[in-house]
């Protein structure tokens, strides 16, 4: 178990969790990525009451290369714009900083409007989330 800024930090599965009180953040980092240079990564909060909400974080130098990308592709006009449903674009990369980050939008209430919800956990084909505990 890894520990960051005091949060007890587990893998369970493809999934890197930080149990928080009253509720866990689990991100699903590319396998051998330094947790410490994500800069996308898919997430889930998880509360104790069984609500469940996703999103994708992503840093503003990832949105700035896929843009540029864009520029050559023709995707999203050129490039010249970028958006996802359930996404939040952060300043710094890694994992450590994405925590302190939904931990605010916690706090505040605002990943009401940042994440989406996907309901209470169930086991269906489409959807895993990661084992609760």
């Amino acid at each position: 178990m890894a520990k960051w800024w005091g949060a007890n930090l587990v893998w369970d599965g493809a999934f890197y969790c930080v149990q928080r009180d009253g509720y866990k953040i689990c991100f699903v980092p590319d396998a051998g990525a330094p947790l410490d240079e994500i800069d996308d990564v898919d997430m889930w909060v998880i509360f104790d009451s069984g609500e469940r909400w996703s999103g994708t974080i992503y840093t503003l130098d990832n949105v700035h290369r896929t843009m540029d990308c864009w520029r050559q592709t023709g995707e999203c006009l050129g490039g010249r714009y970028f958006y996802i449903w359930d996404g939040l674009i952060v300043r710094d990369r890694g994992i450590p900083g994405m925590i302190d980050v939904v931990d605010d939008l916690v706090r505040s209430g605002d990943y009401r409007s940042v994440f989406r919800d996907v309901g209470p956990e169930k086991q269906t084909a489409d959807v895993f989330v990661p084992n609760e505990g």
